[in-house]
């Protein structure tokens, strides 16, 4: 074939392309003599044993090849098909599986690398008439060796990072048991008659409907970021509280807000809850002031008044309910102090204990008590242990009063400055769960001896940017539900430590609070946005856990480099004092003239400053 007359380097492109179309075509051409080739056997039972049917086999190989790659998609999603009784995905986060697929899927996007890298060989401009061929493509052949030397030293950094987290990820998990609830076979022996009682709970504690959660509504009426989420009793009435110092109460099923009321704090407020059997009448609160208040809410909407029942010398970030108590219930505050508070008393708060490890006072973040001994409540705070106390006998002299501590072994002599930032019993008292920050989540057996070790160990989300919380989920907690500074809502199945849900749930980047329905399949979650959202099991499909693996090798990432560079400069105490005092700094509170003297026991302790007892006793207020 004659070339056009062009120039030396248009010459010499013309000639590639054209070379290239020839072998193009000419492995066309072998894939096809290859089928006639494969019939004619078929027919004739002859082999062909020719130097052109040996090429033509070569071609056909490789043609079948791509053929395969481009079925295999297809051929997994019909593998993948479920039983739809037990509307039970398959919802296991597996880094093999994903890894094989992205590895399957990346062979075509390296051939059209390959073929974006020949496009450029060609076109790359002439340095002049006198370079030859030979140095051309000498040349050329370099470049397209350092690429797939690049290509594959990229290829192995996913799989040696996909190695590290299985190994990591590995060492905890166990295998998922099988479904325990089936949908048809429940519906009907409902229909019948047959275990109709139990029927709610078992759906609500079924994996195929977590897997199906997704969002339903926002509840949005808050100027600041939520802190706070309570159903009451019934489930009728959710509560929540924020930044912007206000509480309201929602008939979250229409998405209406019955009630909104200033909490009277001056600080952010960290939780309102309904007290039980009270008729959804009386809320106590607690926020970053150290205030401890009780707002009274009549029948009619409204709230009659707050009244302050005790001051901590820090933030009050939890309280914790006596399950059958409508007018008693347990604070904690950084000041390492837990009060018992009874609304029926003069002097409301009782100090119960000062926490401490040793001499040194331990600032709490956290505190649960058990709903089956309600004796016994657990605390957390500025160090690794999870203490329990028995209020019928806490003696400071003996043990500081604690009755038993439990901390993950590896955590006990290490250097890092771990906290707990929250932890819960489980629905009978026999399970506790416990959030650690720039660590993971660990469950405890509660009628262990003291110093246990932790029973099992849930990986994945990162808690370093705000006092994270974590609850268990389903009527006989059968899950483990926590946010992430990710933003995203992680749930674990209990068992098995395996993830089963993964869902984005705050645009503002982290998740703080998770609070189930206390009777139906669904909960609310809130965070650094300023709404509540709302999810239920109304997803067609199980999830995928799409982008999972990244998030984790992120979240991964990010926790490593923290714990390398931990130090003075990062001291998280440090951090959390900062920021307390930037946010409560204000002009010194002067005392009204004529003013009766506090009369609860945290207001006439001789450490309480006036800068953290400040705040009117009792607040008048009327709904919005």
């Amino acid at each position: 074939m004659t070339l056009p007359s062009f120039d030396v380097c248009s010459r010499l492109a013309f000639a590639d392309v054209m070379a290239e179309t020839e072998g193009k075509s000419a492995a066309l051409n072998g894939a096809s003599g290859e089928e006639e080739a494969g019939g004619d056997h078929q027919k004739d039972g002859e082999a062909c044993g020719s130097k052109d049917g040996d090429k033509h086999t070569d071609n056909a190989e490789a043609s079948g090849d791509r053929i395969v790659l481009e079925s295999e998609p297809g051929e997994e999603e019909n593998e993948e098909e479920e039983d739809t009784d037990s509307m039970d995905g398959s919802g296991l986060f597996s880094l093999t599986e994903d890894g094989e697929r992205e590895s399957e899927g990346g062979r075509p996007e390296r051939a059209k690398d390959g073929g974006r890298r020949a496009a450029r060989k060609r076109n790359r401009p002439c340095s002049g008439a006198g370079n030859n061929n030979n140095n051309r493509s000498s040349s050329s052949d370099e470049d397209e060796e350092e690429e797939l030397k690049d290509d594959d030293d990229e290829n192995d950094d996913d799989e040696d990072d996909d190695e590290v987290m299985e190994a990591w990820l590995g060492a905890e998990l166990r295998d998922l048991r099988g479904p325990a609830w089936r949908a048809i076979p429940s519906l009907r022996c409902r229909e019948i008659g047959r275990d109709s009682q139990q029927f709610v709970r078992r759906v609500c504690g079924a994996r195929g409907l977590v897997q199906r959660l997704e969002l339903q509504g926002l509840l949005e009426s808050h100027s600041g970021c939520v802190n706070t989420l309570h159903f009451n009793p019934s489930g009728t009435r959710l509560a929540s509280g924020s930044d912007d110092l206000r509480v309201v109460i929602w008939d979250w099923a229409i998405r209406r807000a019955e009630l909104e009321f200033d909490s009277g704090h001056r600080s952010n407020v960290f939780q309102a809850k309904f007290l039980p059997h009270s008729g959804d009448s009386t809320l106590a609160m607690c926020a970053r002031d150290g205030q401890i208040r009780v707002a009274e809410l009549s029948a009619t909407q409204r709230c009659k008044n707050t009244k302050r029942v005790a001051q901590h010398k820090g933030a009050a970030h939890k309280l914790a309910l006596e399950p059958d108590s409508p007018c008693s219930f347990l604070s904690a505050g950084e000041d390492a102090m837990v009060f018992g508070i009874d609304l029926r008393l003069d002097r409301p708060a009782n100090k119960l204990v000062v926490v401490k490890e040793g001499d040194k006072k331990v600032g709490l973040y956290t505190i649960f008590v058990n709903p089956a001994k309600t004796q016994h409540f657990a605390v957390g705070g500025r160090d690794q242990y999870v203490r329990i106390y028995d209020q019928r006998k806490i003696n400071e002299n003996d043990n500081n009063g604690v009755l038993k501590k439990f901390c993950p072994s590896h955590l006990v002599s290490s250097e890092s400055k771990t906290n707990i930032t929250c932890l819960v019993y489980s629905h009978d008292g026999t399970e506790l769960l416990t959030s650690y920050n720039d660590e993971d989540i660990y469950l405890f057996d509660a009628n262990h001896s003291d110093g246990a070790d932790y029973c099992r160990r849930y990986k994945g989300h990162r808690n370093n940017a705000t006092v994270k919380g974590v609850n268990f989920y389903g009527p006989c907690s059968e899950f483990v539900v926590s946010g992430s500074d990710c933003g995203h809502i992680y749930l674990w199945d209990k068992h098995s430590a395996r993830i089963v849900q993964f869902m984005e749930g705050d645009r503002g980047g982290v998740v703080n609070c998770l609070e189930p329905h206390p009777h139906l399949p669904g909960m609310a979650t809130s965070g650094l946005d300023h709404d509540v959202k709302l999810w239920a099991p109304t997803a067609e499909t199980p999830t995928g856990l799409k982008g999972l693996k990244e998030v984790m090798k992120k979240n991964k990432r990010e926790r490593d480099e923290d714990s390398v560079r931990h130090g003075d400069q990062y001291d998280t105490q440090l951090l959390w004092f900062l920021m307390r005092h930037m946010r409560n700094r204000r002009p010194p509170r002067t005392r009204r003239e004529g003013a009766d003297a506090d009369t609860d026991e945290s207001w006439s302790s001789p450490d309480t400053s006036d800068e953290e007892e400040g705040g009117p006793d009792h607040v008048q207020c009327m709904s919005s």
